[in-house]
């Protein structure tokens, strides 16, 4: 058995793509607290506001399995160094946009840029860390999205109210600056960093981390059908549809759902509303993360533990069920709360299949097809929320809505994911009009 070293440069890599997704959903959830302002400066109504919620996830669910594909093309550092550069300049542009549609376009700039972001962060996870500690890895990666809620909303909402909603996007500029300077200087793959230790590379490599290097035969899009032919393949895919339904609807109208609904004001709606991220992030670093994978070392069965905790997980979502039949807003902020507690603590489970059920050198693929389905169904999410409290005048048809998906979900994953062992490598494919083919062997040595 392989000595599990006490401190090492994975940890550090894994905090920077934390860092990464931090700032990536500071960039996002900008607009959501922001949008009071915003729909009264331009007088839109509930479906124009859903509209431009949903212009970011646009842009970004079209472009996740190109990205995916990138990132298995040329690697996660040039991927996310390309990705940073053109992130940064598209938060600038979103604070100068002067109109709806301006503002409109801004925002899926920003979709496209920052969309290589977790096909390419779920592969260095995947390269960097072995199974035993894959779900505290990716716990902490993914935590950072719930995280930034906690610091975002009220970090957002002080600066709209007391500078103004652009300054806001001013903010997130400079934050995406910083880390572009951050991982352009710090980020190498295990087999590439200086400073890696023979110990901890043989640690990460002997644990079962992801191979490093070129693809499998079958990679690029023509691996694509075979991928679509795999049990396990549509099982990640359905389970990512209704967590990304659910986890978006919060992202982007939960503010609102809280000025709208309790009549409180933009700075009371953005204290609120970090609590139930405050309980989502504890769940996802402490069950999601710690208790799955102490359980897996400790010999409980890797799939039946990990399955076991996700499908709860998923269950515990439902509770925001429980927001609709009350009209205390500490009822509501507690409902909410367990329910994205609950599907956070399942978070680190999802979002580490893709790296442990693709074949070899095509975990950015699977994940970019993957997170295709969760934003996919984020904007169906936005959209569907804004003509449903249109309709309605309320969010309960929005939370049923959710649920459903979440039940969903649920099946899709018990009936189709027997196991998460890795799916077996496809055929060698010779397609000469393979997209990989056709692009330079490096189209950024930095």
């Amino acid at each position: 058995m392989t000595t599990r070293p006490g401190t090492g440069i994975r940890w550090r890599i894994g905090s920077l793509l934390a860092l990464g997704v931090f700032v990536n959903y500071i960039d996002r959830i900008a607009l959501s607290v922001a949008s009071p302002q915003l729909q009264a400066e331009y007088g839109l109504t509930s479906i124009q506001l859903g509209w431009l919620f949903s212009g970011f996830f646009w842009i970004y669910a079209f472009v996740q399995i190109p990205s995916g594909l990138l990132a298995d093309r040329f690697g996660v550092r040039a991927t996310m160094r390309a990705s940073t550069i053109l992130w940064t300049l598209s938060s600038g542009l979103t604070a100068l946009a002067g109109s709806f549609p301006g503002f409109l376009a801004a925002r899926m700039l920003l979709g496209l840029a920052e969309a290589p972001a977790y096909p390419a962060g779920t592969k260095a996870t995947g390269y960097w860390f072995p199974r035993s500690e894959r779900g505290t890895a990716t716990a902490l990666f993914d935590a950072s999205a719930r995280f930034a809620n906690v610091v975002g909303v009220p970090l957002v909402a002080v600066v709209a109210v007391h500078l103004g909603w652009r300054w806001s996007f001013v903010m997130t500029a400079c934050l995406s600056l910083a880390y572009a300077l951050v991982f352009f200087t710090t980020y190498r793959d295990p087999s590439a960093h200086p400073h890696l230790t023979q110990e901890e590379y043989r640690y990460i490599r002997d644990g079962g981390a992801a191979a490093e290097g070129t693809p499998s035969a079958g990679s690029g899009w023509a691996s694509l059908p075979y991928l679509l032919r795999q049990k396990k393949i549509w099982g990640i895919i359905l389970g990512f549809a209704a967590y990304g339904y659910f986890f978006t609807l919060f992202l982007t109208w939960m503010p609102n759902y809280l000025v709208r609904q309790f009549h409180v004001s933009m700075m009371q709606s953005a204290g609120y509303a970090m609590l139930p991220w405050v309980v989502a992030t504890a769940g996802e670093l402490l069950v999601g993360g710690w208790l799955i994978d102490a359980l897996c070392r400790k010999g409980y069965d890797e799939t039946r533990t990990r399955k076991i905790m996700l499908l709860l997980g998923f269950v515990l979502g439902l509770a925001m069920i429980g927001a609709i039949f009350t009209s205390s807003l500490d009822w509501a902020i507690f409902w909410i709360s367990i329910s994205l507690g609950g599907l956070s603590s399942a978070a680190p489970v999802i979002w580490s299949l893709p790296s442990l059920v693709a074949p070899r050198g095509v975990g950015g693929t699977v994940t970019g097809i993957a997170n295709f389905a969760n934003n996919g169904f984020g904007i169906v999410a936005t959209v569907l929320t804004g003509y449903l409290v249109s309709l309605t005048g309320s969010f309960g048809a929005a939370f049923v809505c959710a649920s459903v998906m979440l039940l969903g979900g649920c099946a899709a994953i018990a009936i189709l994911l027997k196991s998460f062992t890795p799916v077996e490598e496809p055929p060698a494919l010779h397609t000469a009009g393979q997209f990989t083919a056709m692009l330079p062997e490096d189209p950024l040595q930095l």
